[in-house]
């Protein structure tokens, strides 16, 4: 069982809020802060999809660099 979720190369960490009854995460092994929430697991991944998108939609479009993940299996786990 996985505790992320990957898309492009990217992966994201997977989270519950009991006090919202909402998931969230946001990418790790970048140092952009990129977030996204959903009510159920559907919802967090489609969010998931479209938040790695727009993030580098964005860099692109302000001609930046999109930060490439550093991900190794020790910090996904600890942070998803």
């Amino acid at each position: 069982m996985s505790n992320h979720l990957e898309y492009k190369g990217y992966y994201g960490s997977v989270e519950y809020s009991k006090e919202d009854d909402v998931l969230h995460g946001k990418l790790v092994g970048i140092d952009d802060l990129v977030s996204y929430d959903g009510m159920c697991l559907q919802s967090l991944k489609r969010c998931f999809i479209e938040a790695v998108d727009d993030y580098l939609e964005m860099c692109d479009a302000e001609g930046l660099k999109p930060d490439k993940p550093v991900v190794t299996k020790s910090n996904v786990q600890r942070t998803a």
